[in-house]
C-alpha cells in the first residue's frame, strides 16, 4: 500500500472539517456522529481518528480554521504600531464583524458555535476552548483600551475590565442576533455604529484620521 503523502493527509483533514461544518450546521453537534462525518467526507471513521482524538478535538479544529485569524487580530490590539490604540481596538472588532458577515465559512462556523452546540460531557473540551478564547480576547481588548486611555490622557468612567467585558458582550450579542436573521440589519455597519457610541459613552474621544498614537 502506497504511503499517503502529507498533501493527501491534508486534503483528507480538510474534507473531514468541511463535512463537520455542514453536518453540525444542519443537524447540530450532539446529533452528528463521527460516522456521519466520515460518510459525508467519503472516508472511513479510522481516518477521523488518524487526524483527531475525538469529536471535541475535531470541533475545535473546525473552529480554529476561522477563529485563528480573528484571534491574531485581537492580539495585535495591544502591540505598538502606527495606528492609534483606540483605532486598533475598533478595527479588530469591526473587522471581525465584517468577516463574519461576508465570509460564508466564518458565518457557518459561528452559527454552529452559537446555536448548534450543547456542552454535554463529550464536548467539555469545546467549552473550555470557548472560555479560553473568550477570556484571551477580553484581556486583549482591556489592554488595548488601557493603552487608548493613556494615549488620550483620560480616565474612563468605569473599571477597564468592566469596559472590556461590556464591549465584548455587546459585540457577541450583535453577532448572535444577526445570525438569527441575517437580513435584519447590516452587521458590520450597525456594529461600527454601536461600538463608536459605546466607546464615546465611557469617555473615549474619536481618533482623528491619521492620528499619531504618540
Amino acid at each position: 500500500m502506497v504511503r499517503r503523502t502529507k498533501e493527501d493527509a491534508l486534503v483528507t483533514r480538510h474534507s473531514l472539517l468541511d463535512a463537520a461544518e455542514w453536518l453540525f450546521q444542519a443537524q447540530g453537534v450532539s446529533r452528528t456522529s463521527l460516522n456521519d462525518i466520515a460518510r459525508k467526507a467519503g472516508t472511513s471513521r479510522g481516518a477521523i481518528y488518524w487526524h483527531f482524538k475525538d469529536k471535541a478535538d475535531l470541533f475545535n479544529a473546525m473552529m480554529e480554521r476561522v477563529t485563528l485569524p480573528l484571534e491574531q487580530a485581537f492580539q495585535n490590539v495591544a502591540k505598538e504600531s502606527g495606528v492609534a490604540p483606540l483605532e486598533r481596538v475598533r478595527e479588530a472588532l469591526v473587522g471581525a464583524l465584517h468577516l463574519i458577515a461576508t465570509d460564508a465559512r466564518t458565518r457557518r462556523v459561528f452559527e454552529v458555535a452559537t446555536q448548534k452546540v450543547e456542552y454535554v460531557d463529550e464536548l467539555q473540551a469545546v467549552r473550555l476552548r470557548h472560555l479560553t478564547v473568550r477570556n484571551e480576547v477580553i484581556a486583549q481588548v482591556e489592554q488595548g483600551l488601557k493603552l487608548a486611555a493613556a494615549n488620550q490622557q483620560l480616565t474612563v468612567c468605569i473599571p477597564m475590565s468592566a469596559a472590556a467585558q461590556g464591549l465584548h458582550a455587546m459585540v457577541d450579542g450583535l453577532i448572535q442576533n444577526w445570525l438569527l436573521d441575517t437580513g435584519g440589519f447590516d452587521l458590520a455597519e450597525t456594529g461600527a455604529q454601536v461600538i463608536d457610541v459605546y466607546l464615546a459613552g465611557i469617555g473615549f474621544k474619536p481618533n482623528p484620521p491619521n492620528a499619531n498614537p504618540d
